[in-house]
Parts: C-alpha cells; sequence; structure tokens
C-alpha cells in the first residue's frame, strides 16, 4: 500500500495577510497613475526618448526647432499601419493612439530632404539614417523631400529605431499637447 499525502488548500485566513498588501499596492499605484495623468504627467515606455516620468507643460507660443514636445499622431491609414506593427502603442489621442515624444528639426516653411539621412535647409540632421527595413526586416518608407507645409513641425529623435517624420511627414501643430520634461528619467 503507497502511502498518500494529503495537501490542504489554504483558508481565507492564510491568503488574506499575503493578499491584502498586494492588492493596496495595486491600488495605490492606480490612484498615482490617475493623478499624474490628470496632473500632466506621462510615463515614457519606448526608447525614442528617455524612460520614465515626464510633465506636459503649456506652450503659450509657436512650437521651435529643439522643442521637445508630447504630440497626437493623426488618424490616417499611415498611422493605423504604425500601431498594428507596433511602432505606436495606444493611448488618450483620439483614434486610440499614445502621444508622441518627438523634438521638433523643422517649422514651416523649412525645406526637408530625405536620402540616406535626413537634411533640414541643407544641414544634416545628426542621427537621422533612414533604414529601408524595421527591425523584423519589414519594409519601411521615408517621406517624400518637401517644404514644412503652414500649421506643421517635423519631428525627429535620435534613436535609431524611431519612428518618427523621416517615415510619416510632417504633423499637424494643433496636435502638440504642450512641451515635455523630464522630470525622473533613465537614457539605456
Amino acid at each position: 500500500m503507497i502511502p498518500t499525502v494529503t495537501r490542504q488548500r489554504p483558508t481565507h485566513e492564510q491568503i488574506r495577510p499575503a493578499a491584502t498588501p498586494l492588492l493596496a499596492a495595486a491600488l495605490l499605484a492606480l490612484v498615482l497613475f490617475i493623478v499624474a495623468a490628470a496632473g500632466g504627467f506621462r510615463i515614457n515606455m519606448t526608447p525614442s526618448e528617455p524612460l520614465g516620468l515626464w510633465r506636459v507643460a503649456a506652450l503659450d507660443r509657436s512650437p521651435t526647432v529643439g522643442d521637445v514636445v508630447f504630440i497626437c499622431p493623426p488618424e490616417n491609414d499611415r498611422m493605423r499601419e504604425a500601431r498594428q506593427r507596433g511602432y505606436l502603442r495606444s493611448g488618450s489621442c483620439p483614434g486610440d493612439f499614445a502621444p508622441l515624444i518627438k523634438m521638433v528639426i523643422a517649422t514651416e516653411g523649412q525645406r526637408v530632404e530625405i536620402s540616406s539621412a535626413m537634411f533640414v535647409d541643407g544641414i544634416t540632421v545628426a542621427h537621422s539614417a533612414v533604414a529601408k527595413a524595421d527591425g523584423k526586416g519589414r519594409p519601411l518608407s521615408a517621406f517624400a523631400s518637401g517644404t514644412v507645409p503652414a500649421g506643421h513641425v517635423f519631428l525627429h529623435s535620435g534613436f535609431a529605431g524611431s519612428y518618427d517624420s523621416r517615415y510619416f511627414g510632417p504633423l499637424p501643430v494643433s496636435g502638440i499637447l504642450g512641451l515635455a520634461q523630464k522630470v525622473l528619467t533613465y537614457a539605456p
């Protein structure tokens, strides 16, 4: 005869002490997330800019070259395809897009040329090599060269895998939520 081992299931009294702190921590994290979002804070989890906590500061002037901004991408086929491919995340912008954090490298009237790299008014943009394929080998098409139209900005991130205006072109200034200010960030 083989002895059998019977395991008793944990009782509510045994589970409750472990579950209570976990539930409290999850609730606290949720409350902090809601308060941070309502207070103009955003958490960046993409490598295009440093990871961590950012603040959306009011932009009470026209955007200028060098501004780092939070901007909602427009609802169009190119952006929907980018989200399907995993370049963009879902979020609070129209069309269920997450805001982008990018640097303004050209404003209305400036000439942008795209070949193997980007040029603004004839000057090479640092770290702007144009990829022909993404990290999974899928083809990428660069945006056509041209002059940034009125009411638009051309955006860039120095991160090699960034999906920015090299590929989707200029975005409307009306999508800018504000300046992006680092609060507590880490650049891997």
